[in-house]
């Protein structure tokens, strides 16, 4: 007679957190605004405001904006504030950075949500491949929310893991 095959896996108190599942959908995109300065170093207020005015910013519409000056321009700080009044009623959300900067902070905004009830002194084993982009900070702001209340931290999968941490007894 043969044996029966138990999941170990299933019947553990294991829980798995999938970063992928925090990704925010939507469109990403960069707004270079060396395109607004004059020769692409010079902010002329004026210029600047009426190309602003007659700017497309359907463009934007529903967008994670990621703002940026290519050049080594030395703008105000009122300039990428202005813009971002245009984008405000569009755009999903808006920042001055790169797209991996505007990335790390849509994940922050998420895990800062994360009810840690859920984990509270249980085996938490967080998954390592993702078919969305997960930045790395990602992992790092997660093991930050769940270590003070977690039994323990795993990174992998269940059959294949690797131990972040172990709670002290």
């Amino acid at each position: 007679m043969a044996e029966e095959i138990v999941n170990r896996v299933a019947k553990s108190p294991l829980v798995t957190f999938d970063l992928e599942a925090l990704y925010s959908e939507g469109k990403r995109q960069t707004l270079d605004l060396s395109q607004w300065l004059d020769q692409g170093i010079i902010l002329r207020e004026t210029d600047f405001r009426d190309q602003l005015k007659n700017h497309d910013w359907t463009l934007y519409q529903e967008t994670y904006v990621a703002l940026f000056c290519s050049t080594e321009a030395i703008l105000p700080q009122w300039a990428s504030m202005l813009v971002s009044t245009y984008l405000q009623p569009i755009a999903k959300k808006v920042i001055i950075g790169t797209l991996e900067q505007l990335e790390i902070q849509l994940f922050f905004e998420k895990i800062s949500q994360i009810d840690t009830k859920l984990y509270k002194n249980k085996p938490v084993i967080i998954k390592g491949c993702s078919d969305k982009p997960v930045p790395d900070d990602a992992y790092i702001q997660l093991i930050q929310k769940l270590q003070p209340i977690v039994k323990s931290l795993l990174y992998g999968e269940a059959c294949s893991s690797v131990p972040l941490y172990k709670q002290k007894k």
